[in-house]
């Protein structure tokens, strides 16, 4: 069944963003099984119920933007897009986590996914920052932030404690008027 559109929907793209929901438990743990080695060492994502669980009841947590990226034609779910610790205030800012299904990777659907997070983020949410923090060896995800328009900003020595360790990340941003003006040149 094809995914319904959201706000953030673009006709032109091939994929659409919705809240994750309790009936995609078992088509999203079984993608994020089958792409363990897509994913390794760089993220750790939900591959249990009880996790994917613990991700649900978040969904209405303020500070935390969960999207499904799916495929407009068949509704699969090709990916995810965390907006995590959001801050509002003086700040507005926000920091994403995204993870794509191995299945459907070097298709360009995570680009368009990340697209619409962005729109959403920097319209609808008024956020004036998204950073991501990647580890410098993961050169797709690097390519991936710096196609939309994020600039490298510094790096981070054992930032985050992934697979058990503390690993190094570089500090990739996007501010709104970045985002803007690349859109209006577009």
């Amino acid at each position: 069944m094809p995914a319904e559109p959201q706000p953030t929907d673009s006709p032109r793209l091939r994929v659409v963003l919705r809240p994750p929901i309790s009936a995609d438990r078992d088509e999203f743990i079984a993608a994020m099984r089958s792409s363990r080695n897509l994913h390794r060492p760089w993220l750790a994502p939900p591959t249990t119920p009880e996790q994917f669980d613990r991700l649900l009841s978040r969904v209405d947590d303020d500070r935390y933007e969960p999207h499904l990226v799916c495929r407009r034609e068949d509704g699969a779910i090709v990916g995810f897009i965390n907006i995590n610790e959001i801050v509002r205030g003086v700040a507005q800012f926000g920091f994403i986590g995204y993870g794509g299904v191995a299945a459907h990777s070097r298709r360009g659907y995570m680009t368009e996914g990340l697209q619409l997070v962005l729109r959403r983020a920097f319209t609808e949410l008024g956020l004036h920052r998204l950073e991501a923090n990647i580890q410098p060896g993961n050169a797709e995800s690097i390519a991936l932030v710096r196609r939309l328009g994020f600039v490298r900003e510094g790096f981070s020595e054992r930032y985050l404690k992934i697979g058990g360790r503390w690993r190094d990340h570089e500090r990739w941003a996007i501010r709104a008027e970045q985002w803007h003006a690349a859109n209006r040149r577009r």
